[in-house]
């Protein structure tokens, strides 16, 4: 999607030869196609993230201001291990996450979205901050007049963009994810060579793990 693609390009190229950018390297200016779809998550004092900012067209498809709300809360029992073994990968081990997931209204409509989650440095730390967009991959006529109640995921991707990941990390995420058909832990699996949008990549259960990010 155009706003995942951009914020990505933008947050790879802003970094330099860091692990992750400063919050105050980012400028609005320079992501302004991507700026309604385009969140920052802060750990709040539970130990879990929270929306700090988040876009206008987010915050409509939501039927909600987002802004305050819990970030954790928004997804199904079921994923919470999973994303929040998820966006442990992203502030400690600074991967950058691609999910996408189904979202579900009180009226039982569903549509689908795409997620980016990237590592923000705050006062040097990256375990705080999260840089991240949300994109509907088809825009129903309801969305934006049903709120989005439940999120379930359905597909994971992590990129480490300079270094080779942390095995284990990719095998705890992928030992979390809820098989979304069955209901049930999908085990974790040795890595098997795949292709992802043209690049190599290596597949452990519903995860597609890539290496390397900057070309």
């Amino acid at each position: 999607m155009s706003s995942t693609k951009t914020l990505y390009t933008y947050w790879n190229t802003i970094r330099g030869s860091r692990s992750a950018p400063d919050r105050r390297d980012i400028d609005p200016t320079r992501i302004r196609e991507a700026l309604a779809n385009t969140f920052i998550l802060e750990l709040d004092e539970s130990d879990r993230f929270s929306f700090r900012l988040a876009g206008s067209h987010l915050c409509t498809s939501y039927c909600r201001e987002l802004k305050g709300r819990s970030f954790s809360a928004l997804w199904h029992d079921r994923d919470n291990d999973a994303m929040e073994t998820l966006l442990r990968a992203v502030t400690e081990d600074h991967a950058v996450a691609l999910v996408t997931f189904q979202g579900t209204t009180a009226l039982h409509t569903k549509t689908n979205f795409e997620a980016i989650l990237m590592p923000l440095r705050h006062n040097g730390t990256t375990h705080t901050r999260v840089l991240g967009a949300m994109t509907a991959l088809d825009e129903p006529y309801w969305l934006g007049v049903q709120p989005i109640l439940e999120q379930r995921i359905t597909g994971l991707r992590l990129i480490w963009p300079d270094e080779v990941p942390a095995e284990e990390t990719v095998r705890e995420v992928a030992s979390s994810v809820v098989n979304d058909v069955r209901f049930a832990h999908s085990a974790p699996s040795l890595a098997m060579p795949t292709t992802v949008y043209g690049r190599s990549a290596r597949r452990y259960a519903h995860l597609a793990v890539i290496d390397g990010g900057r070309n």
